[in-house]
């Protein structure tokens, strides 16, 4: 019952058999038929078929609020049973926004991996709009986010500071400006994060703060990623804000230079992000072994 709940899940989320199927790495059929067997024990269709889609039915919408809570009380019950006996296993499914999956989660995972290798953990990326949107739908467990925006329903939790530097190719006409003032930076060209990115909206709440509009500035492209972005960098001259921590080789290998804005400055602070309520054990667990990461290793490595 647990796995065809599952499989229920799967496919109503992603409103897809075949999206299903890959997901949970089972045939086509396969899914087809626990569906089948579930509609035929609660006695009425989950899902309208039109043609090639699919959606669900009013029924469907409320096996799929009740499925989501049973399968994150029962992942729960799995881990504090297994927790009863030594056995520290179980399922984490973590969101992270790209900046923290890319630049800070990977050391932290493999730790904790090291530490406990019978809990399975999946990554998912995204922006830190559609981790909260995972969240809601209990896609995840746990978000990490870098935005400032708060939601009603969520709590958030610090994580760690980082820092968001002013930055452009060492070969770039703006390369010898170590310093400008934030009147100047509405001038030069810019390459920005997508809307929706935790990294957007700092940017625009700090130039808010010094009275300048996020639309006063000269940008010349919105890329969604920030990998994307330093290759931008190296084959135009243009500047862009980016965490220190993603740019960390760049400056040291001397590709990407700083440049300073004068009495402007975009801190800002990770958050964890679990759902109003019990988070669950696992989620909760990770949460205090990323904590307890020595606190130079959680600092800005802007040099």
């Amino acid at each position: 019952m647990n796995f065809r709940l599952r499989t229920f899940v799967s496919v109503a989320r992603h409103l897809s058999f075949t999206r299903a199927a890959q997901e949970l790495y089972i045939t086509q059929p396969a899914v087809t038929r626990h569906i089948k067997e579930l509609e035929s024990q609660v006695g009425t269709s989950l899902f309208d078929r039109h043609g090639t889609s699919i959606s669900l039915t009013k029924a469907g919408e409320v096996m799929l609020f009740h499925a989501e809570k049973i399968l994150d009380s029962y992942r729960r019950m799995q881990f504090d049973m297994n927790m009863l006996t030594g056995n520290f296993s179980g399922e984490l499914r973590i969101g992270a926004s790209s900046t923290i999956a890319q630049y800070v989660l990977p050391a932290c995972l493999a730790r904790f991996s090291t530490r406990y290798p019978e809990i399975r953990t999946t990554l998912d990326t995204g922006n830190s709009r559609q981790m909260t949107q995972a969240l809601f739908s209990h896609s995840i467990d746990l978000a990490l986010v870098e935005g400032e925006t708060r939601h009603t329903g969520i709590h958030y939790e610090p994580f760690m500071r980082d820092e968001l530097v002013l930055v452009t190719g060492s070969h770039s006409l703006y390369a010898t400006r170590e310093t400008i003032t934030p009147e100047e930076l509405t001038t030069l060209p810019i390459v920005l994060r997508e809307n929706g990115s935790g990294t957007l909206e700092v940017i625009e709440r700090r130039l808010n703060d010094h009275h300048i509009k996020l639309s006063s500035l000269n940008v010349i492209m919105q890329i969604g990623s920030t990998e994307g972005i330093k290759s931008f960098l190296s084959d135009y001259d243009c500047v862009a804000l980016l965490s220190v921590r993603a740019v960390t080789r760049e400056l040291l290998s001397d590709t990407l230079t700083v440049i300073d804005i004068d009495g402007l400055t975009f801190e800002r602070e990770f958050s964890f992000a679990t759902l109003q309520g019990n988070p669950g054990s696992i989620a909760e667990s990770f949460i205090r072994f990323a904590t307890e990461t020595p606190a130079h290793t959680r600092k800005s490595n802007r040099k």
